[in-house]
């Protein structure tokens, strides 16, 4: 019995003819033994999950920078809520589940420490500039396992590359995650914006909710059916125009109450501060940086690169931690 081809057969059998089917897959960068129980973009999922990128993103910021109390969203939550998502969309439309979670899981695996705060001090300081979504893919591609990277198939690493605003990913299943992504971070940041007294229901415009709903589950709700329902059959994701204008103007919204808010943002000049001051020291002292880093040389990285990529996998506390144990006194014993 062999069970691969048996999942293949299956896929062929019940998913759309729009659908990215594992066996059309375009590869890996490197050939490797064929697995006989799963499928190929199953094994990227398993990958990304098993990574230690992974695993740090619960220690990552999303929106608040360490807040008091249990319940705000980190990059690991936020992570998984793009993952929920955009699974129920690509089972309403027949596309490949596999596919689309393996996108979603790693879409936001090279983001920086302290959330966007963090982003904007690598994109100044690095030569090139730094977007977490092409850092997402060096990290899949070489970070990961010592220098060898994950070696993910080419779908799993284009959805990884284009999920941001500005992407166009190859497949159904990457438009998928780059709809679900948007829609995630507004809802989510918002029930956390609401949570900390820096929004409350009242404050939406009601042009949106007369669209969309008038709480954040609601509209949370409306805009996936509104996806679905608009995308069924189609070769291409896309909201309904009405809709889609609401969501520009919720992210407007957003924009204005949340992400540039002083209040939700008072420590960010601290935070950037402190990314500086790291990426200053670990450039002028790059005997300090680990092993596995400097091995990148090897490869051709420079050293503001490597610089860079061991910043950039910092996690909130991590990055804390080795500020003050470089710059902040301790006691004489």
């Amino acid at each position: 019995m062999n069970i691969r081809e048996d999942l293949e057969r299956r896929e062929r059998e019940t998913l759309s003819p729009f659908a990215a089917f594992s066996a059309d897959t375009k590869g890996r960068e490197r050939e490797e033994e064929i697995c006989d129980l799963r499928l190929d973009y199953q094994r990227d999922r398993d990958r990304i999950l098993h990574s230690k990128s992974f695993r740090r993103l619960k220690e990552k910021t999303q929106v608040f920078l360490i807040p008091e109390g249990d319940h705000y969203r980190t990059r690991l939550t936020h992570t998984l809520e793009v993952a929920q998502n955009a699974r129920t969309i690509a089972k309403a439309l027949r596309l490949n589940e596999e596919l689309t979670e393996a996108i979603a899981l790693g879409h936001d695996l090279g983001h920086a420490p302290f959330g966007h705060a963090g982003e904007r001090v690598l994109s100044q300081l690095c030569p090139g500039g730094f977007v977490h979504s092409e850092q997402s893919v060096r990290v899949v591609e070489v970070l990961e396992k010592s220098g060898i990277g994950l070696n993910l198939t080419h779908e799993v690493r284009d959805g990884i590359r284009n999920h941001q605003t500005s992407g166009s990913p190859a497949t159904l299943e990457g438009k998928i995650v780059r709809f679900s992504d948007k829609i995630a971070y507004m809802h989510h940041d918002m029930n956390d914006a609401i949570r900390g007294g820096i929004l409350s229901e009242a404050d939406v415009p009601r042009q949106i909710c007369d669209v969309v709903g008038e709480t954040t589950g609601e509209r949370l709700d409306y805009f996936i059916r509104d996806l679905i329902s608009t995308s069924y059959e189609k070769n291409d994701i896309s909201l309904s125009p009405a809709v889609n204008t609401a969501l520009m103007e919720l992210r407007d919204f957003m924009f204005e109450r949340v992400y540039q808010n002083k209040e939700a943002k008072s420590e960010e000049k601290k935070a950037e501060m402190l990314m500086a001051t790291l990426y200053d020291y670990y450039y002028k002292n790059h005997d300090k940086l680990p092993r596995d880093i400097l091995r990148l040389e090897e490869s051709g990285a420079s050293l503001a690169q490597m610089v860079c990529d061991y910043l950039s996998a910092m996690t909130d506390r991590f990055a804390i931690a080795q500020y003050d144990e470089i710059f902040v006194p301790k006691s004489w014993i």
